[in-house]
């Protein structure tokens, strides 16, 4: 089966997979969200258009704001 990592698990990788469609699998609502592929940023603006690769590292960092 092939896969992608996604915050070091494992996850099913199909062909056309986006962040988009990752962060909903996750159940990732986060407003504030840093993601990288393969150690590269995305724009948030990419995210339902950037099409992960087949063995894709990713890491998607949850924000917070304080004081």
């Amino acid at each position: 089966m092939k896969t992608i990592t996604v915050n070091n698990n494992k996850i099913d990788w199909q062909e056309g997979l986006t962040i988009d469609e990752i962060l909903k699998i996750m159940n990732y609502s986060f407003k504030m969200l840093v993601v990288k592929v393969n150690d590269k940023l995305v724009k948030k603006d990419e995210y339902k258009t950037r099409i992960i690769p087949e063995n894709a590292d990713v890491k998607i960092i949850h924000l917070i704001s304080g004081g």
